[in-house]
């Protein structure tokens, strides 16, 4: 078997949160961004590729509470590698515009938080009102880019490598429905 194989990793892994575990914090979470939001319809930005499920989870708990949201999406990656940089390299930009707007970010993980942090100063350069971010999940260290945090928080994984409900292993699982962390 491939070290990227994600049959092993599962074999490897320790099972963080089952799905009912992660649909009942997201339903938690979505109560709070209603009584946030009432009266609004914000712009509800999904960063993709991760953040799918969980924004997909999260849009349908604060429709069913009665939240309207203007849907659309984002996609933007760093690299970490010494001949890249650290830029952010936009591969959708969201079509919406931002100005005098309140803005929701969904994403899979906050873990140091450096793309999420480039994605809000974007949006407040757009003139966006209003920038908050709800996460999945966040990784419980101390190394989040400075004044960056989730105002929205599902649950909270361990400082290990972690994968499912739309966070991949080399590409891997974002689709199971559950949180796993490598042993």
């Amino acid at each position: 078997m491939s070290v990227n194989d994600l049959a092993s990793a599962l074999e490897n892994a320790d099972l963080i949160f089952d799905r009912r575990t992660l649909e009942r914090e997201i339903a938690r979470m979505a109560v709070t961004i209603r009584n946030d939001y009432a009266g609004s319809r914000p712009v509800y930005l999904t960063i993709m590729h991760g953040g799918m499920p969980f924004a997909s989870q999260l849009a349908m708990e604060l429709g069913e509470r009665g939240l309207d949201l203007e849907f659309d999406y984002l996609h933007a990656t760093r690299y970490r590698g010494a001949t890249t940089g650290a830029d952010l390299v936009w591969k959708h930009r969201p079509a919406t515009q931002l100005r005098g707007r309140r803005v929701l970010l969904a994403d899979d993980i906050l873990d140091e938080g450096h793309t999420l942090n480039g994605i809000r100063e974007w949006c407040r350069e757009q003139g966006a009102a209003e920038v908050r971010i709800a996460a999945l999940a966040v990784k419980a260290h101390g190394r989040c880019v400075e004044g960056l945090h989730a105002d929205y928080v599902g649950v909270e994984v361990p400082d290990r490598y972690v994968f499912g409900y739309g966070m991949d292993f080399h590409e891997q699982g974002r689709n199971l429905p559950a949180i796993y962390a490598l042993k």
